[in-house]
């Protein structure tokens, strides 16, 4: 497995430890269908929240949730209908969340959680 896969496994691993820590409960991590993939579904009260997570390691290219562009928002806000057909719905109300997760070299990570990002 190649280091940004890991990188990438990695920050989705702080990002769902940190949401939980957050009172969020995580329903589902790495949802495929053929269309894309969804990073963590998780429940804010009665919220279901999908979360789009990018990770850096350094902010050569931006800060991490600046990744997340207009367009991978309008994926996310499609794949999370698919979700919700394929999983017989959610009747409550549904956000779209960004983590951005920051490792520095020393081992510190820091994590940006943007609610409602679209």
């Amino acid at each position: 497995m190649g280091d940004r896969q890991e990188l990438g496994r990695d920050g989705e691993e702080a990002a769902a430890g940190y949401l939980t820590r957050a009172g969020m409960q995580v329903v589902s991590r790495n949802w495929r269908c053929r269309y894309g993939e969804i990073d963590i579904i998780a429940r804010d009260g009665a919220v279901l929240v999908f979360c789009e997570v990018k990770t850096r390691r350094g902010t050569g290219f931006g800060i991490p949730v600046e990744a997340i562009t207009a367009a991978k928002l309008a994926r996310i806000r499609r794949l999370a209908v698919l979700w919700l057909e394929e999983t017989g719905g959610h009747r409550g109300p549904i956000r779209i969340d960004a983590v951005g997760v920051l490792c520095h070299g020393d081992g510190r990570l820091e994590i940006e959680h943007l609610r409602g990002v679209s």
